[in-house]
């Protein structure tokens, strides 16, 4: 396979945007699609075109820090519920579980005991637009430790309460040091509208890989694809 070389970070985004899309527009348009889920089309398509992002994105980069008071005034708020979700904190619960050795069920509090890692990083949403926010909360490998994950487990998947939205990331990707079970953004607590009590948050991703409202962290043997990469969105998705 023949790779193009993109050097500049926003045209390498666009390349595997335009990739990915063309992909998934063809399937589309070949299989009539309505949407449907079409994952299981999907397959034989997302391997080559992970491997092709996996060869452009570099997965252990870290994403540039922005300056304090960068924040951006407007933060677009997405759910797939026909009605805001919500929930009682109190009885909330982020179970860490799948090939693990020591299952956890976390409250918001014992989460928030947990090292923290705050971050402020400008994100990009597959529609176009980009937004500056600071993240703060625990890194997805803090939680690999605590629960003493498989390394075998090489797929990480993420499930809520937004109707049941979910995503799975590649494993290397969700420990990224800049992967954020997250609880706190600009500098208070995570309100509903962004995905409380808890949410993912990545820069390495475009933003419908970040699933808000999280109940399970699951650590898997296998990729289990996702809301929308069922109706046809790239799986790995890397900026």
């Amino acid at each position: 396979m023949i790779v193009p070389r993109v050097t500049d970070v926003t045209d390498r985004r666009r390349f595997l945007k335009l990739a990915g899309a063309s992909a998934a527009g063809l399937l589309a348009g070949g299989c009539g699609w309505h949407g449907e889920p079409v994952w299981g089309a999907l397959r034989w398509w997302e391997r080559p075109t992970e491997l092709l992002q996996r060869a452009i994105a570099d997965p252990h980069r870290l994403a540039k820090e922005q300056p304090e008071g960068r924040e951006s005034a407007r933060f677009p708020q997405y759910f797939i519920s026909p009605r805001l979700p919500t929930v009682d904190v109190m009885a909330w619960r982020l179970q860490v579980g799948g090939s693990v050795a020591s299952p956890l069920s976390l409250s918001l509090g014992e989460l928030m005991r947990l090292p923290r890692t705050t971050v402020r990083v400008r994100h990009y949403c597959i529609e176009g637009w980009t937004a500056v926010a600071e993240w703060t909360g625990v890194r997805v490998s803090e939680l690999a430790r605590a629960a003493r994950a498989d390394p075998a487990a090489e797929f990480v998947e993420f499930r809520s309460f937004d109707s049941g939205y979910w995503s799975s990331w590649d494993r290397e990707s969700a420990l990224h040091p800049q992967t954020l079970i997250a609880y706190g953004m600009n500098g208070d607590a995570l309100m509903p509208g962004h995905g409380a009590p808890a949410r993912l948050y990545s820069n390495l991703k475009y933003g419908y890989k970040s699933v808000k409202y999280l109940t399970q962290v699951n650590f898997l043997p296998r990729n289990t694809g996702g809301y929308y990469e069922e109706r046809g969105y790239e799986w790995y998705a890397a900026l």
